[in-house]
């Protein structure tokens, strides 16, 4: 079984066996993957910060620093949240098992490690990091004030242009942190939150934001606007009959962004998303993307 890719895979392996350190090279030699050794919690944190692994194959009992330790701090390090974590451990039982899920761990596999398997595993976390790390550069790169929140109301990650605003609004990191944090925590809880989008006052702005999608177990994607400027969505119904989920089809359409692309972000089919924009287009009276995305833009 082989991993075909055309770039290789950067994969961190982290054991203080060097009888597993050993097996795991033999097993992942050939796989079009590059290998990287830690055989402690620290060193692979280090490792992990300088050089930003593709996957990490995590053992889960080491001295000094345990493995779900070292994945707790990894995954606060920005641009390894999306990191891939499988733990190794010789230990099945719920509790370990729910011990690893909860330092960040994505995937567990049982010692005597079945290389077959292992593999599998990989190629699938592999994948599924691929589409979600595409689908954040892609609302990065959109143009779009948008964020999302945990359950506490705290930021897990936000497009520049959202940080860009709430600079402008002149609320700083304490005012996110605790005010914002808990209205935000009240509003993703309410069964109605995508009816009526949450006002609040910063500094020297009013803000709205609006709920879009749970994008995530415990991950809330909202749009966030400035109530002095007109919003886009708003702007696209106003000037055609569109629904508001055709407005936010439409407004990613104009913004480049692929079927897929869009999906991820609101949490939908592909299918989904192409039976929106059938609608779109004979909305609009056009027969293709294009033709729309260049109305949209001629509105906005």
């Amino acid at each position: 079984m082989t991993m075909h890719k055309k770039q290789k895979n950067v994969v961190l392996i982290v054991d203080d066996s060097p009888e597993t350190l050993s097996m795991l090279n033999d097993a992942l030699d050939g796989q079009n993957l590059t290998l990287l050794i830690a055989m402690e919690g620290q060193q692979a944190v280090t490792i992990a910060e300088n050089i930003n692994p593709d996957i990490i194959l995590m053992d889960a009992m080491m001295p000094n620093m345990d493995g779900f330790e070292a994945c707790r701090i990894i995954k606060q390090i920005p641009q390894l949240k999306h990191t891939p974590v499988i733990f190794m451990t010789g230990m099945s039982d719920t509790q370990s098992i729910k011990k690893g899920f909860e330092a960040g761990g994505t995937d567990y596999i049982t010692k005597p490690i079945n290389p077959d398997e292992l593999i599998i595993r990989m190629q699938s976390h592999l994948s599924n990091a691929r589409v979600t790390i595409h689908a954040q550069q892609a609302l990065d790169n959109s143009g779009q004030y948008l964020l999302a929140v945990n359950r506490q109301g705290q930021i897990k990650w936000a497009t520049p242009q959202t940080y860009q605003l709430f600079d402008l609004a002149g609320a700083n990191e304490s005012w996110l942190a605790a005010t914002l944090a808990k209205k935000l925590a009240n509003f993703v809880s309410q069964p109605d939150k995508r009816q009526f989008p949450l006002r609040v006052q910063a500094e020297s702005k009013q803000l709205e934001l609006k709920y879009i999608s749970e994008t995530d177990e415990n991950e809330y994607l909202l749009r966030l606007s400035d109530l002095e400027q007109p919003d886009e969505m708003a702007l696209l119904r106003e000037r055609y009959p569109l629904t508001e989920r055709e407005s936010e089809v439409l407004l990613w359409i104009s913004k480049g962004k692929t079927n897929r692309e869009i999906a991820t972000v609101l949490s939908m089919s592909p299918r989904t998303v192409n039976k929106h924009l059938e609608q779109i287009f004979k909305k609009l009276s056009v027969e293709n993307r294009t033709s729309a995305a260049a109305m949209a833009l001629q509105c906005l």
